[in-house]
């Protein structure tokens, strides 16, 4: 019935989440073993009278480390929408700062922002909520059109 909806009896949740082919623990033991082999190469060449070589790996060990931080920080960003009764909840979360917004069913909008690729904004009572950031372009409308149908659901 609903392609990105999971239905729980009277309750209908879309999770949307970044899709992530490396999780945090998994990049926090690759960068580990990068720093072993890295500053292990280092010390070697340190050893040899090249003492450059070391100060060089640790300014490598640096700019990677950050690039890692960086991903790992969006690694869990999503969105979740929920249908509870008479309440549509939209939270969102990026980089570990969570936002939620409740919108009456009866006085909410769903609909693309721009065009028909866009971000779908659902606005109601004054707010307005931009989702759909980790939904293909191509495929939110499809979105937008399965929130809309569950919306006018009795």
């Amino acid at each position: 019935m609903f392609r990105f909806a999971r239905v729980s009896g009277q309750n209908i949740d879309w999770m949307l989440k970044r899709n992530c082919s490396v999780t945090p623990t998994q990049l926090g033991w690759a960068y580990g073993m990068l720093c072993v082999v890295s500053l292990g190469i280092g010390v070697g060449f340190w050893l040899l009278g090249a003492p450059f070589v070391l100060g060089f790996a640790w300014l490598e060990l640096i700019a990677v480390g950050l690039a890692f931080f960086m991903y790992a920080r969006h690694a869990s960003d999503g969105e979740m929408i929920s249908l509870r009764g008479s309440q549509l909840v939209v939270e969102t979360e990026s980089a570990g700062r969570r936002e939620r917004a409740e919108f009456n069913r009866d006085w909410v909008r769903v609909e693309p922002r721009a065009s028909d690729t866009s971000l779908i904004e659902v606005s109601g009572q004054g707010r307005s909520v931009q989702v759909g950031r980790y939904v293909r372009p191509e495929l939110r409308p499809v979105l937008a059109h399965e929130i809309r149908r569950a919306l006018r659901r009795a």
